[in-house]
């Protein structure tokens, strides 16, 4: 019996990027060749003790057996609260102002579908994390990609959108420290944003994945703190990255109280909440210790250091980031992206992203995940230094 074909709006977008990198992983491994990925940016160190303690002791809470809110357990909101007053000096009230989410990906998806009627306009960070793009397809409006430009610092020029995309702009999704680049925002980046918004009168959304994730000192800012910030936007803050807890699909919305009011409204016909044990788990997360976060950005900063020695000693002239868990950098001259990509799959079986996936100004650069064991990292350093010196 045949089935009904896949949405239009499906069929618009191409299948998820890591799909394919999981792929031709699978083929090579089932080749029996020994590959090592720097593909995919999933923390390969556990979640930290006293998180997985609290989750424990959650679980075994019957009060967490229920459905859950989807307004999120108060000591859930109070903690992301307490966090944002003391790690940015941003005041949150955590009854209007905050809402768990089941990761980054569903809030940013959901968020699309709250704001965006067929024939609106998304403006997009080029490259940038997929669900920008994809979720306002899947919602029947369409993206306006923001190229990130190397002179900028890897923000947008903002000055450059199209009159016509501009009068159809209802949200625009920025991030910082920035994935797939590296960056970190630009001075004066933020003030520019939250004017823009403003005299636009669209929504911004901040994706504030690796704020925790920084090194030379750098401490990145929320956009939040931004005066005027939570008058035009949200953020978007998970804590799969800085606390190891990709799994656990952690995150939170903060900002405006009407944006979060409509994203609310969607959520509640959609999905139900976020399961309490982990909502009790996050809380611990955000008030505990900052040890173990520094102390991870501490083997990321080390590992940071090999692979961009290693590029150099290639010939790949590549800036060491502040911020995230990525190294991007320039392919070498006669290369694209993806044949790049591809003869260091054949030369030295090392997987790294080609910049392509993550949109059209991404070609002509190569992205590497930090979150490999360190003894895995440094084989694979070794290896790109004997096959493409």
């Amino acid at each position: 019996m045949p089935i009904a074909e896949p949405s239009k709006r499906l069929q618009q977008i191409p299948p998820y990027m890591f799909q394919e990198l999981e792929r031709r992983i699978g083929e090579k491994k089932a080749a029996g060749i020994d590959v090592i990925s720097l593909g995919i940016g999933d923390p390969d160190q556990p979640t930290y003790p006293y998180i997985v303690e609290a989750m424990q002791k959650a679980v075994a809470d019957p009060s967490t057996h229920q459905y859950p809110s989807n307004r999120g357990r108060e000591e859930f909101r109070e903690a992301f609260a307490d966090f944002y007053d003391r790690r940015f000096g941003v005041a949150i009230d955590a009854a209007n102002e905050v809402i768990p989410a089941i990761g980054a990906k569903e809030c940013i998806y959901n968020l699309c579908n709250a704001f965006l009627d067929p024939g609106d306009v998304a403006l997009a960070s080029d490259p940038g994390y997929p669900v920008y793009t994809g979720g306002p397809l899947l919602c029947g409006a369409t993206a306006e990609l923001l190229p990130l430009l190397p002179e900028k610092g890897f923000a947008p020029d903002l000055a450059a959108i199209p009159a016509e995309s501009l009068a159809k702009a209802r949200m625009m999704f920025i991030n910082y420290p920035n994935n797939p680049t590296g960056a970190i925002v630009p001075d004066g980046f933020f003030e520019e944003v939250v004017a823009f918004a403003r005299e636009q009168e669209i929504l911004v959304v901040h994706d504030n994945a690796y704020s925790e994730t920084t090194y030379d000192g750098y401490v990145a800012p929320s956009f939040l703190a931004t005066p005027g910030a939570k008058e035009v936007g949200v953020e978007v803050f998970s804590l799969s990255k800085g606390y190891n807890m990709t799994g656990w699909r952690c995150a939170a919305i903060l900002g405006n109280p009407e944006a979060i009011k409509t994203y609310w409204r969607l959520k509640t016909n959609v999905d139900s909440g976020l399961f309490e044990a982990v909502q009790l788990a996050g809380a611990a997360a955000l008030r505990g210790p900052r040890k173990e976060v520094e102390q991870m950005c501490r083997i990321y900063e080390r590992r940071r250091d090999l692979v961009v020695e290693a590029l150099r000693d290639i010939g790949v002239e590549v800036a060491a980031p502040k911020g995230t868990i990525y190294i991007w950098a320039p392919v070498p001259d006669g290369h694209t992206s993806a044949s790049f990509a591809e003869l260091v799959l054949e030369e030295a079986a090392v997987v790294v992203s080609p910049g392509s996936m993550y949109g059209p100004s991404g070609e002509g650069f190569f992205r590497i995940s930090l979150t490999t064991p360190d003894e895995l990292l440094s084989e694979a350093v070794q290896r790109l230094r004997a096959h493409l010196s």
